[in-house]
């Protein structure tokens, strides 16, 4: 879909399977940023809407079925749709809100706390990513995501 180092050419609408968007540190360890499930968008925005390069990597987890939309075609699409300007505002907003609340998660909750609130949230992903991916986005190693999980079970 897309490789660090590349620019990205496309929004990417996810209408059939999963992607997720990562970054590869120096030590080689992946940072998974992004999931993208059925109705939702991914793409490496800095670089699709500026022309840098891409800081990020788009692959799929699962076969897919995608909707890919150009910069152009969507510059085009929302100059003659106002109804699609505002679903993109707000899909902006959305973004913006969900990025912040995953910072201040990062920050100031614990390992259990972002794992519970993963599972509220999302928990038709746990079924469908593989767990270092999951422990990856959580900001945790393997071994801390099966111990969180390990305890809240003890719990129930």
């Amino acid at each position: 879909m897309l490789n660090e180092g590349e620019v990205c050419k496309y929004n990417l609408f996810v209408a059939k399977g999963l992607l997720r968007a990562f970054g590869v540190e120096e030590n080689g360890y992946e940072q998974v940023v992004q999931f993208a499930v059925e109705g939702w968008w991914i793409s490496d925005l800095n670089s699709f809407f500026s022309g840098d390069v891409a800081v990020y990597n788009i692959e799929a987890l699962e076969d897919c079925e995608l909707l890919l939309l150009t910069r152009q075609s969507m510059d085009e699409m929302l100059e003659k749709l106002p109804k699609m300007e505002r679903y993109f505002r707000l899909l902006m907003q959305n973004h913006i809100v969900a990025l912040r609340q995953r910072i201040i998660a990062s920050q100031r909750h614990s390992a259990e706390e972002r794992y519970i609130r993963l599972i509220e949230g999302f928990p038709t992903i746990l079924a469908r990513v593989p767990q270092q991916y999951i422990a990856s986005y959580l900001g945790m190693t393997p071994e801390t995501l099966s111990r969180v999980r390990k305890q809240i079970s003890e719990q129930k």
